[in-house]
């Protein structure tokens, strides 16, 4: 089993690796337009494990969305920065995540599901308290409770979930409700997508 607390360096140093090997085929849209279409135009989206940039952000980008991008990776941000040199960029952690703002929508496609299940909670708490009323989630997560190993370049990296059911609990229990949940989408190369909405107040 791969160790969480290598997650950043694996992507350290896979950063080339991984942009080079990212899939740009937006297999990802279908999801992504879901998402979007609860969204106000021109909102902020928060994508919170960005990467590259490539090809969430960009997406949100070209669709006119103001779009905030966190990573705890600086080789990662470096591609972003440079793709988008007047885009904003952050080098943060999502497990301590505490930006001062709030959002539209946040999205953490293919990056939540590197934290522990113990981060996981706490990092869902946090996301809550940066989305605005009625604001919307987007993340991938694992099919059942449960730790996995995946792959970044040459190395191996820690994946872990909660259950469908545990995930509800702690949204519903920081205002938030699920509104949408596949387990293993094939059309998205078997990811398990989970999308919730902060109740208006």
């Amino acid at each position: 089993m791969a160790d969480p607390e290598d997650t950043r360096d694996v992507y350290e140093t896979q950063a080339a690796v991984y942009d080079t090997q990212r899939s740009r085929t937006m297999f990802e849209a279908r999801w992504l337009a879901r998402f979007t279409s609860v969204l106000p135009k021109s909102g902020r989206v928060l994508d919170l494990g960005c990467g590259t940039g490539e090809p969430i952000a960009r997406w949100f980008i070209a669709e006119g969305f103001r779009v905030t991008g966190v990573d705890f990776a600086e080789a990662m941000l470096t591609f972003a920065e440079d793709r988008w040199p007047n885009g904003d960029w952050r080098q943060a952690d999502m497990r301590t995540l505490d930006l001062g703002e709030t959002f539209d929508g946040i999205i953490a496609w293919d990056s939540f599901f590197h934290l522990t299940q113990d981060e996981q909670r706490d990092c869902l708490v946090r996301m809550a308290a940066h989305l605005n009323p009625g604001g919307s989630m987007l993340v991938t997560v694992g099919p059942d409770a449960g730790e996995a190993t995946g792959t970044v370049g040459t190395r191996q990296v820690f994946h872990a979930s909660l259950s469908p059911a545990g995930y509800a609990t702690v949204l519903e229990d920081n205002g938030l409700r699920l509104t949408g949940f596949l387990a293993e989408d094939p059309e998205t190369e078997c990811r398990t997508v989970l999308m919730a909405r902060k109740q208006e107040t």
